[in-house]
């Protein structure tokens, strides 16, 4: 195994690493309040990250609308309503559901782009959504008894919760595609999405109601987990990624960034003490023989 297939690995690692470990403070501070000050602090950690490296001067007036759209879509949408899946369903179900992202966006490209689809194509995200219902379905044993394997309400509610997070992930991903094809810095990209998706959320403090406001008061501890994952997901996820399809092949690379719903399985394993069932191994090799179909040719 190469390096940039290492570090592919490495990239799926730490976003399973971070899904385990933001489970309780999105719980903590509730999914639209985490997902704002996770958001709020990347902010910062990308703004000290462009301001050093100059990065911020490929960004032109003529992509801002396009990474601004990307962000209210892909950001502000996807992400609150991916930690309020979470909060519902736990982090393995989130995981496999959140996914479908990459079927999705292949899926978006058919339909608004006219990019064609292949057999081989239709069979990953026939796979692909085949090891998803098998996981959610069937991927609980009756020994399982952590709170993260509890459904929080009916279960159609947190899987439509899901495909919306995997939906608006897709549809940022496929609106940023182009403009970052064009060889704009990465991290000034995300720097405009990540304000984008701000500002969104600062100006939704202002509506009645208060939803976005913290549940509970935020603790030390919570602040740095909640910065640390987004450091994790965020700036050493992505790095590894960018290193990987530098030198890599893409098909293998993205295959191997994929199997994070693999990934998260012996992690939440050591965390709650209780194996998972045999569906959930299965839906997320499905998942990734999907997403391999998918990413290579």
């Amino acid at each position: 195994m190469s390096v940039y297939e290492i570090a592919a690995l490495a990239a799926a690692f730490c976003w399973a690493f971070t899904g385990v470990i933001t489970a309780g403070p999105a719980l903590h501070l509730g999914a639209l309040a985490f997902t704002r000050i996770r958001m709020t602090m990347v902010l910062a950690m990308l703004v000290l990250w462009v301001g050093y490296t100059g990065g911020w001067r490929s960004i032109g007036g003529d992509v801002l609308l396009p990474l601004i759209a990307s962000g209210i879509i892909g950001i502000f949408v996807g992400d609150s309503v991916l930690f309020a899946t979470m909060n519902r369903m736990g982090p393995r179900r989130t995981s496999i559901l959140f996914s479908l992202n990459a079927p999705l966006a292949v899926v978006l490209g058919w339909l608004l782009l006219g990019e064609k689809l292949e057999t081989r194509e239709m069979a990953g995200i026939a796979l692909a959504f085949g090891g998803v219902l098998l996981a959610i379905l069937f991927g609980k044993r009756k020994s399982q008894l952590h709170t993260w394997e509890e459904v929080k309400g009916p279960l159609w509610i947190g899987i439509a919760l899901g495909l919306i997070a995997a939906l608006a992930q897709a549809g940022g991903s496929l609106i940023a595609r182009p403009i970052m094809a064009t060889g704009i810095d990465p991290a000034a990209g995300s720097l405009v999405r990540v304000a984008t998706s701000v500002v969104c959320f600062y100006l939704a403090m202002l509506a009645p109601g208060g939803h976005l406001r913290a549940k509970r008061e935020i603790t030390l501890r919570i602040a740095g987990v909640t910065a640390f994952s987004g450091f994790l997901a965020m700036a050493v996820g992505m790095t590894l990624v960018l290193f990987a399809l530098r030198g890599g092949q893409v098909g293998i690379v993205s295959t191997l960034s994929a199997t994070t719903p693999a990934l998260i399985l012996p992690l939440l394993w050591i965390k709650t003490g209780e194996a998972p069932a045999p569906a959930a191994w299965l839906g997320a090799a499905l998942v990734i023989a999907g997403s391999a179909l998918l990413f290579t040719s």
